[in-house]
Parts: structure tokens; sequence; C-alpha cells
């Protein structure tokens, strides 16, 4: 019998708030991360709003540090502070072979390489700056967060669109099952609401145009919606083996159940109409954790809203609950905090364990109009009440990419 894997931190950075106590309160209050982008001057930008870390407090790092991330990274750690803290690992209760960092991140360190290029373009090749490299590769996350804690166990990078930070916690759920390490640091960070990130998903009409009014521009399931709106943040959690975690006496917030992952293998961009990528990352997820549809109370859905994603996620969803879809409380917290990108699945999961535990699912804000294709009780505007025992995250990325993971209520 594998392992038993649980979580005993969390840690967040998103457009809500910097911690987890203020990304859940701001959540459960319909509250918006979405406004004008101010981290550049937006002249001249067919889409100019965006979800920023307002809030995010760059102090916690000391300045040396700073010296050589990313922002990507350093939402990364600051994220994975407060996880490490809040799971009490702080106090070195824990072998530093056998704990590591698996972290995604779906696009990298995007600031840096559009900072130094402009660098290069202005000043010449003698003014590149030497950290260019170690601050934009997509593993300076877990490579960073593995030297801030002293961890010497695996550390990995994941990149996998918007799958990323749910499939390096499918890995590293893999690597404590399989006796590979005791606890891993894990989840996503994405920092790409920039000049280029901006620029260049808006030439792909991927984002809301809806400018007028910005706190509604995130709308899945909603008749009005026309794209996602670009997003920044980092979810990391703590993942633990069982008797691991209870021989220190730390809390334990779920139980990580099962992953699952599939390919569409078809459109580099565009899922499958009749959702068949994500049916199959739910039912391979179902199958690894050893429950059914059954046992399922809650879907945190990918819901970015998409005209075609949104529609599609909803078909994966009837396919592999059939009569009982309509029975499941679906949302979509991108509605709140917009699209993370690879982090997304990192905060998708943190909303599902603290549902969990505070006995509440979150809503779907800004659906006034269920859109054609779209009939699934998707919690709109207000959270409900809702004893959750296993709640399910979907994410889905270009590439065709889908991963799936569920947590539960922790049991003896």
């Amino acid at each position: 019998m594998s392992r038993r894997v649980v979580i005993t931190g969390m840690g967040a950075v998103t457009p809500l708030g910097a911690s987890v106590d203020t990304f859940w309160d701001r959540l459960l209050d319909g509250a918006s991360g979405v406004g004008p982008v101010t981290l550049f001057d937006t002249t001249g930008f067919d889409v100019s709003i965006g979800a920023e870390c307002s809030d995010a407090d760059f102090s916690v790092l000391d300045r040396k540090t700073l010296k050589r991330l990313d922002r990507s990274a350093v939402l990364a750690l600051i994220a994975a502070k407060e996880a490490v803290a809040h799971a009490g690992l702080a106090d070195s209760s824990f072998n530093p072979k056998r704990a590591g960092a698996i972290v995604g991140s779906g696009i990298g360190g995007l600031w840096e390489l559009e900072t130094q290029k402009e660098r290069l373009l202005t000043k010449g090749p003698g003014k590149v700056s030497a950290f260019t490299i170690p601050r934009l590769m997509v593993n300076a996350p877990a490579g960073n967060i593995s030297i801030e804690h002293g961890l010497h166990g695996p550390s990995n990078a994941v990149g996998t669109a918007c799958a990323s930070a749910a499939d390096a916690m499918g890995i590293a759920l893999d690597a404590i099952r399989l006796n590979r390490a005791d606890v891993i640091v894990t989840g996503g960070t994405e920092a790409a609401l920039s000049p280029l990130g901006i620029a260049a998903f808006a030439a792909m009409k991927a984002l809301s145009s809806r400018e007028c009014d910005p706190s509604q521009a995130s709308c899945p399931f909603d008749s009005a919606r026309d794209g996602f709106v670009l997003g920044e943040g980092a979810g990391i959690l703590v993942f633990e083996e069982l008797e691991h975690a209870k021989k220190r006496g730390a809390r334990i917030f779920a139980e990580v159940l099962g992953y699952g992952a599939s390919s569409d293998a078809g459109h580099i961009t565009q899922p499958h109409e009749d959702g068949r990528g994500g049916a199959e990352a739910m039912e391979y997820c179902m199958a690894d954790g050893g429950f059914s549809k059954d046992d399922v109370q809650y879907v945190n859905a990918h819901g970015t809203s998409t005209p075609l994603g949104d529609v599609a996620e909803t078909t994966a969803i009837k396919r592999v609950f059939g009569d009982r879809a309509k029975d499941i409380a679906v949302s979509s917290t991108k509605s709140s905090i917009g699209h993370l990108l690879g982090a997304s699945g990192g905060a998708e999961l943190i909303a599902c364990v603290q549902a969990i535990n505070h006995g509440v699912a979150p809503p779907t804000i800004n659906l006034h109009n269920p859109a054609e294709g779209c009939d699934l009780d998707y919690i709109p505007n207000t959270p409900r009440d809702l004893r959750i025992n296993v709640a399910m995250s979907n994410s889905f990325g270009f590439g065709g990419h889908n991963a799936c993971l569920a947590v539960g209520r922790y049991s003896e």
C-alpha cells in the first residue's frame, strides 16, 4: 500500500491578498482582484486590465535575495515562507535530505527577459546582467525555495502551461508515495503580467476587453464572457507523508487523495469541444485516489471565462459525473483573481482545502446569465455552506495539458 500524503502548510500571494487567510476571506466576500494595470504604462495596449498582487510584501525577503530573483520567484518565495511557517517546519523538525521543492510555472521569468532584452538593445551586450539566466529560468522558484529552506531532497520544475502547478503537485504526491521524500514544498508561481505578456495574450484574442468595469471582466460561465483576465501570484503548499506529520505533531488540513493527467493531443490552444481530455484527467484522478464520483461534493473548475473553455469543461464534468453532474457544486475562483496561468492550480487547491475545513464552497462571481452549454450549479455570486468530504481541482493548459487533483477531509 502506498504511503498516505497530507497537507500541513499553505501559503498564498494572490490579487486578493498576500496570505492564505486574506485570500480566503476576500474570496468568500465576493471581492475582485481585477483592475487597471499599474505595473507598467499600458498606453497603446489593446488590453490594460489585469489582476496584480499589489499587497505582496517584498520586505520579508532580504535585499541580497531579492537582487537575484525575478518577480515570479519572489512571489513563490513569499508564499513558500508562509507555507513552511504554517507547517511548523521552521524548527528543523525534518530531515533536509528527505525534503524537497517541486514548483510549476508556465512562463518563468518574463519580467527579467524583457528587462535584459531592453538593456541589450539600448546599452549593448556588456550591460546585460550576470543574473539574467538564474533569474529567468523556469526552475528558479524551486531552486531558490530549496536554498532558502535548506531542502536537499527532490527539486524539480514543471512547465505545462496552466496545468503547471497541478502537475507539480501531482509529481510531489508521487515522490512521497514512492518513498523518495517525506516533505515536499510544492505548487506554482507566475508573474507574466508584463508588457510582453499582456501584448502577446491580447494578440491571441485570449484576453477580456471589458475594460469599462474591470471587476466584472472575469465572468466564467456567463454569456457575457469574452476571454480571461491575466493575473499573477503564487500558491504553495506543504505535502507531507502522514506518519511523518503525525510524529512531529503537525496540524493536518487535508489529505491528498489522487492525481490524474492527460493530453488532448489536438489543438495547441483549444480544448476538444467534447471535453474528453479534461474528463480523462478527472477519471484518472478518481482511479488513482480510489474513490468514485458519488464521493465528490465540490469541483473547483479551471473556469477561465473563455467561450470555448467553459463549455468544454462543463461537458467534461457531465461526461464524468453523468446524472450526478447537476448535483455537484462547481465554482471558478478565477472569477475573483483572474487567471494566474501556471500558478492557478496552487491557489485553487488552497481554496479547496479551505472549503473542506470551513464547510463553505467559494462562489463564481459575475455570473448573472449562464451561457448556452453552461448549465451546472456554479455557486453564483454567493458562497454556500456545504460539507465537503472530497473536492477536485481542474487545471487545463495550452498544449492540451490536463491535470486534476483531489483532496479530502482527513480521517484516521
